[in-house]
């Protein structure tokens, strides 16, 4: 979802790594990547607020559509911020377990 969303790629990833599985995310190259990871022993709930953000400035108006449009066909939703800035400057989606970019 995030790769497809963000247009990134995978740049690594681990299984059973002390217990935790993981995948990094970005562009190569790039000066950095998002990673997830699992814990395989301790799985966690997901449990987002309406404030945890991954937050992208996209500066050009045509690359920020582009991206917008990325995100909805990934499967992210569109959805109303708590800050207002965000709605007025920009936009709010959020993933299948609530978390928001």
């Amino acid at each position: 979802m995030y790769r497809k969303g963000l247009g990134l790629e995978r740049l690594g990833h681990f299984n059973d790594h002390d217990g935790f599985d993981g995948v990094m995310l970005g562009k190569p190259g790039g000066a950095y990547h998002l990673e997830f990871t699992y814990c395989r022993s301790h799985p966690v709930k997901p449990t987002p607020t309406l404030e945890d953000l991954l937050v992208f400035y996209v500066s050009d108006r045509e690359d920020w559509v582009h991206c917008c449009e990325s995100m909805r066909v990934a499967g992210f939703k569109a959805v109303a911020s708590l800050n207002p800035y965000w709605d007025r400057d920009g936009c709010t989606f959020e993933d299948s377990d609530g978390y928001r970019v």
